[in-house]
């Protein structure tokens, strides 16, 4: 694809010329290139394919995306954690039960929480939530995945026909994600998310594994990771820093709490990773982190700052201050662990 709406066309000048003035009649004049190229793309697909079946998943996947972020959009401010588990988790299990009470404590504290919508640990989720304060992204299946009875609001309601466009949705629109014990599906999600995070195509965030006292399933799982990944060198021991366990609703809760007490958010702009933050570091504390971050350096050393003239331009929290460095874009686990060591700061 080409890297703006002039050259990316279809060629043809009677459709290119449609095509803009199409656009042209979106309220949103800073997006217009975007839906150009959106445009353009769905006339290439009538001009180049032929096949009923690609074409009706194009039509799905953008229909599901479009209703999802129209769902999604009023609540973008606010806060919200993903639940993984068991479909098959019984109302009496430990894990139902944790789970109940996981969601309660968390929405009790203004976050909002997001699940599978269907029956076990997702079903504890929306039941222990407060009302309006959870959404649930169903996928449509022949069996097991029914709509649980506890969404309090059907609107926060969505029906997947695709696992890609419902994974794409739970990452995109939440801030943390914790992982109940449970079967193919939860470890899907788990090393998804996990993957994601290890190659920098999702933002540093909490990354939770949750169970009940007396379990051992994120033990065993753990010990094959070490066994058969970080041993083999499939993965690196760093990597053990993108998640972390509980065996406490509260310690789970304490842990996302204090994630984002001083990091805020992250953005890559010209090269440079930057780093924004709920408040300024001291002196000491960037000293510390230049000498223990520095291997995760391409060159020079991280810098306070404040808004970059790009995110100005963008509006992109322009009051909140800022590191600043070169990362190598490679070492993800060590860059969760420097933002764990400033929220400690």
């Amino acid at each position: 694809m080409k890297g703006n709406s002039k050259e990316y066309a279809t060629g043809n000048k009677i459709l290119d010329d449609l095509i803009n003035e199409l656009s042209a009649q979106s309220p949103s004049v800073k997006n217009k290139q975007l839906l150009q190229e959106i445009y353009a793309s769905v006339v290439k697909l009538g001009m180049e394919v032929n096949d009923k079946g690609d074409l009706k998943l194009v039509n799905n996947a953008l229909k599901e995306l479009r209703y999802s972020f129209k769902i999604f959009s009023p609540y973008r401010d606010v806060k919200k954690v993903i639940i993984f588990g068991s479909a098959r988790a019984k109302p009496t299990s430990p894990e139902y039960k944790m789970a109940e009470e996981f969601s309660g404590k968390l929405t009790a504290k203004g976050y909002m929480i997001v699940t599978g919508g269907g029956p076990g640990v997702m079903e504890a989720g929306n039941k222990g939530a407060r009302s309006g304060k959870e959404f649930a992204l169903n996928i449509r299946l022949p069996y097991e995945q029914k709509p649980n009875p506890y969404i309090s609001e059907k609107n926060k309601l969505i029906n997947f026909k695709y696992f890609f466009t419902r994974k794409l949705v739970f990452v995109k629109e939440t801030d943390a994600t914790t992982l109940f014990p449970g079967g193919f599906g939860t470890n899907d999600e788990g090393f998804e998310v996990l993957t994601l995070m290890q190659t920098g195509k999702c933002r540093p965030r909490p990354l939770i594994l949750m169970e009940p006292e007396g379990s051992t399933y994120w033990a065993d799982w753990r010990r094959f990771i070490n066994n058969q990944l970080i041993k083999n060198g499939y993965a690196n021991k760093d990597d053990l820093k993108l998640f972390c366990t509980a065996r406490t609703a509260d310690e789970a809760i304490k842990y996302i709490d204090d994630f984002y007490k001083v990091y805020h958010s992250l953005r890559y702009v010209q090269g440079l990773t930057v780093i924004r933050l709920n408040k300024a570091i001291s002196q000491r504390t960037l000293e510390q982190l230049n000498q223990k971050y520095k291997s995760i350096l391409s060159s020079g050393e991280i810098r306070q700052s404040s808004a970059l003239e790009e995110e100005v331009r963008k509006g992109e929290f322009p009051e909140l201050p800022r590191l600043v460095m070169k990362f190598n874009l490679r070492d993800y686990g060590k860059l969760c662990d420097l933002v764990n060591t400033l929220n400690r700061s």
